[in-house]
Parts: structure tokens; C-alpha cells; sequence
């Protein structure tokens, strides 16, 4: 996969205009493959010509433009799989989504906590949002084999300030910003700070108007809402676009819907490839 920053790179920090002011900003209203001639060989003596055949014609198959999802329309278990004599890996919400990776039966095939799983059609179905660049899906396909792990505050960073690796690191709970750094430096080389307080000066400022499948959406929070400058940064998820973010909400890393409450306290988007 392509790396889309140097190991080690700097990005520069500008801060966004939203950090700048005090309070919280409302929201905006949401060709046919040719075939080459061929020769006839030559007559042999009694015996009729005989014309090689021509090769078979395999057309192209484009890439595949949309990414595919399990929408939940129930709390139902996630299986290890396909059927109710397997056990349950964890349970979902009403709402939430999560990676298509095939059919088995009656049952949808994805992946929760790095683990094959499988949740029944009778409660899901499946939903296509539109796939951005190559090295924006690379991030989203690592985050994706993540979804169901704890959300825990303070979880061990994949990477220390300095951007070495960190020993203590454990691939089993994430917050927030942990998840996003872990995603973005195993996705595409990206290196993110430490905190959303760190993140939110990094990357290219983007409008509200203008998110992208990829970019990383900033919020505030009920803790954090009266403050001002860096101090209101509280929350970051990734877009995946239709309104969806893949984060680690406050009880597991999930898929869901940006509800009109969180949209309330959104503050700024940053992009990152």
C-alpha cells in the first residue's frame, strides 16, 4: 500500500479558525480488447486448412466503486459463526454497521475484533457508501478489523510523542485518538499525535460543506463544551461519508449514524491524505 507521508515526517500545524474564538460554532444544516490476425497455416496434401482459433476475449472489470456494509435493524449477537449454536463475540445497537465480507446462508459475514463473525440476515441488511482513494481505504479497511474492541479513556498510544513505537501498546482497547492514530499510521504511514487536541492542528483545514470519506471530524463534548480554543477539542472520529463515522464511542469502536446531538457539538474536519 502506498505510504502517503514519510515515517518521521512533520506536518504542519495551523490551527483551525474554529480554535480561535470562544464557544461552540452551529453546525451548517447538514473498448472492446483487440484481437490479433492470425495466419492460416499452410495446406498439407489431402487434408483441409486448418485455421487456428482465436484467443478467448476477457473484458476488463472495473474496481469497485462503493464499499459495502451490514446495517443492524435490531440489538442482535455477533456470531463466530454462521448460526445460533455458535457463540456471541458481543452485541450490537440498533444502527450500527459493520465490514461486508460476504454470505454464508442466512448469514452476513464480517469482521469484529479482528475475528471472522457473522450476523443474521433476518436482522440486517446491506448498504453501499461511495469508496474514496486507495490510500484512504487502506485506513478504513485497517479501522474496520478493529470495530467491537473496549473503548477505554487513556488507552497506551501505537505511538509515543516522539513517533517511535511504543512497547507498552495494546491492540485490544483504544479511545478516540488512539484509534485514529493506530488506523492512520498502520493504514498509510501517517503519523498523529497523541491526543484529539494534538490531531486537531494537524492535516488541512476542510469546510463543513466539503468532508470527504477519510477525513477526521473534530467535536466537543459535554465536559468540554464551555471552554474555549484547543481545551473544547474532546472527540474524533473518521468519516466514512452518508452521515456515517467510524470511531470508538464510549463503550466500543462502531460504525454509526452522526446524530443531530453530536453534529451540535462538531467543531472542525481535518484531512489527512
Amino acid at each position: 500500500m502506498g505510504i502517503a507521508a514519510a515515517a518521521g515526517a512533520k506536518i504542519e500545524k495551523n490551527v483551525p479558525a474554529e480554535l480561535t474564538a470562544p464557544g461552540i460554532h452551529a453546525p451548517a444544516e447538514i473498448g472492446e480488447e483487440q484481437v490479433p490476425e492470425t495466419e492460416t497455416e499452410e495446406t498439407v496434401p489431402e487434408t483441409p486448412e486448418i485455421t487456428p482459433e482465436e484467443p478467448e476475449i476477457i473484458p476488463e472489470i472495473p474496481a469497485a466503486t462503493v464499499d459495502h456494509y451490514i446495517s443492524v435493524s435490531s440489538i442482535v449477537n455477533v456470531r463466530s459463526g454462521p448460526g445460533t449454536s455458535y457463540s456471541s463475540l458481543g452485541k450490537t445497537d440498533i444502527g450500527d454497521m459493520f465490514s461486508y465480507r460476504g454470505e454464508t446462508g442466512n448469514w452476513y459475514k464480517t469482521t469484529y475484533m479482528r475475528k471472522d463473525a457473522y450476523i443474521s440476515k433476518s436482522f440486517a441488511s446491506v448498504y453501499e457508501i461511495k469508496k474514496g482513494s486507495d490510500k484512504v481505504e487502506a485506513v478504513i479497511d485497517f479501522a474496520e478489523t478493529l470495530l467491537g474492541y473496549p473503548y477505554v479513556y487513556g488507552a497506551e498510544r501505537y505511538l509515543s510523542a516522539s513517533g517511535k513505537i511504543n512497547s507498552s501498546f495494546k491492540a485490544d482497547v483504544f479511545d478516540c485518538s488512539s484509534f485514529t492514530q493506530y488506523a492512520y499510521y498502520m493504514g498509510a504511514g501517517i503519523k498523529l499525535g497523541l491526543t484529539t487536541r494534538d490531531q486537531v492542528l494537524q492535516g488541512t483545514e476542510v469546510k463543513k460543506a466539503d468532508i470527504q470519506r477519510g477525513d477526521l471530524l473534530f467535536f466537543t463534548n459535554a465536559s468540554r463544551k464551555n471552554n474555549t480554543g484547543l481545551a473544547r477539542v474532546g472527540h474524533v472520529a473518521i468519516y466514512l461519508g452518508d452521515n456515517y463515522i467510524l470511531h470508538t464511542a464510549s463503550d466500543y469502536a462502531v460504525i454509526e449514524k452522526i446524530s443531530t446531538a453530536r453534529w451540535g457539538y462538531f467543531i472542525t474536519a481535518r484531512r489527512f491524505i
